[in-house]
């Protein structure tokens, strides 16, 4: 989750809210890529979760990385993150490790950034005793197994979760996800966007499937952290039905944003706690809590991090339906979307799809996809067509785009992973279940020892 943003100053009125999102449109020159990723990290020796002072532990490997240039973000005595050229690194509430990457030109300076990254932490890892692995949820571990970051932000969030959901402090803490950032052109633009990716989301969800296991057994989904998003925080998550009406823009999403509950107000290193409270009543100066604070764009840009639709607008869309996975899938997902989103006769492709789906089928399809993945079934189809039909257009608009690294090697070549699993039929997540029931004989140590990144 996000470190303290930086927006500007007090705000005049909510047209400054609107201005803001509206700001965030380029022309497609200016178009980028911004791919984020996390890993759970863990004790070699134990396969446990690793704490933030343990040795090994999460201080340790954000201190190692600084050899590398990155600048330490404090909160208080504690590093608590890292930024640099590059992008930064921040910490989930359980320690999961995440690089936002930076705002780059093609999937192949994505891919380029990845593996530098893995370089990285591989060198700090090893030499601490750490491993990482990349998955949806965390196969083993019990919730009090999993320690605390030291962000003030975590502690309102974990006393806050459970009385708005049943699996929010399994969100926090034994969660991981990849997700990319993406551009707009204008408001209509944006609309045409979150609404192709909003559809669509879910089937980006079984192309990554990766998360079948929770406490050492079989859970019964596929995307089990996909299913713990259900049931979070249904004031701040979801589908967003209204995406899909008339009057769709910036405006009308900053008024759905006003009513989301907030957490925190952040002011002079620390964070105030909110949690319930409304953004728009912190414009009206209606909460006690707050009495004497003015408000600010870092406030409302700090607010909209803290929105976790499956699709979240901020001066860009954040495609955020995927599991955590292994590293050759995850430059897939922004290959994914960039064939869809960057190339005009794919975005319309795409629009053509689904655009006379029903609120009602894609509900449908995005609560059957956890537990079904490909086999969910979608009108006379199933989501494994449905995937290969979005390859297919992804791919079209990558070739289109024509963008080739020096041995002229296109961009589509990242989807291959992706085209691999459709064409065999089944998910990550499946052929970990084949091998836990059969090689591994239902136990999951193998898995920390076969997956590891490093």
């Amino acid at each position: 989750m996000s470190i303290p943003q930086h927006a500007g100053g007090p705000i005049g009125s909510c047209d400054d809210l609107v201005r803001y999102l509206e700001q965030g449109s380029k022309p497609r020159a200016e178009w980028r890529i911004g791919t984020e990723h996390e890993k759970f990290v863990y004790d070699l020796g134990t396969q446990k979760p690793v704490s933030y002072d343990g040795e090994p532990g999460i201080r340790a490997l954000l201190n190692g990385m600084r050899r590398f240039g990155w600048e330490p973000v404090m909160e208080g005595d504690n590093i608590i993150g890292l930024t640099g050229k590059d992008g930064a690194i921040s910490l989930e509430p359980g320690g999961q490790f995440e690089l936002s990457g930076a705002a780059l030109k093609s999937v192949h300076e994505t891919c380029n950034e990845v593996n530098t990254h893995q370089e990285q932490v591989r060198e700090i890892a090893n030499e601490i005793g750490a491993g990482v692995i990349g998955l949806g949820y965390a196969p083993s571990w019990r919730l009090d197994e999993v320690g605390m970051m030291p962000k003030g932000r975590y502690a309102i969030m974990r006393n806050y979760m459970p009385k708005v959901g049943g699996y929010g402090l399994e969100m926090m803490f034994r969660t991981c996800t990849v997700q990319v950032n993406l551009d707009f052109s204008d408001e209509a633009d944006m609309v045409k966007k979150f609404r192709v990716g909003l559809a669509l989301q879910p089937v980006a969800t079984a192309l990554f499937a990766n998360s079948p296991f929770r406490e050492g057994k079989a859970n019964g989904f596929l995307s089990y952290r996909s299913h713990i998003w259900t049931d979070v925080d249904n004031d701040r998550a979801g589908m967003l039905p209204w995406v899909f009406e008339s009057g769709m823009g910036f405006e009308r999403y900053v008024d759905y944003a006003l009513d989301v509950p907030m957490y925190f107000v952040y002011r002079d290193g620390k964070y105030i706690d909110v949690a319930g409270r409304r953004f728009r009543d912190f414009l009206d100066g209606t909460i006690p809590e707050l009495k004497g604070v003015t408000p600010t764009m870092d406030d409302w840009a700090d607010h909209l991090t803290t929105i976790f639709p499956e699709v979240r607008l901020k001066r860009f869309l954040e495609m955020r339906g995927a599991d955590g996975g292994s590293w050759r899938r995850i430059c897939g997902l922004p290959a994914l979307w960039v064939g869809i989103y960057y190339d005009q006769n794919s975005l319309d492709a795409a629009w053509d799809l689904v655009q006379d789906w029903t609120a009602e089928e894609r509900q449908a399809m995005r609560d059957a996809v956890p537990h079904l993945a490909f086999r969910t079934p979608f009108r006379d189809r199933t989501v494994g067509d449905l995937a290969q039909e979005m390859l297919d257009i992804s791919a079209a608009g990558l070739r289109r785009r024509a963008n080739e690294d020096p041995s002229g090697t296109s961009e589509e070549g990242f989807l291959v992973p992706l085209r691999e699993l459709v064409a065999r039929g089944y998910t990550r997540a499946e052929e970990l279940l084949r091998k836990f029931h059969h090689e591994w004989r239902g136990d999951l140590a193998p898995l920390f020892r076969e997956y590891n990144f490093l």
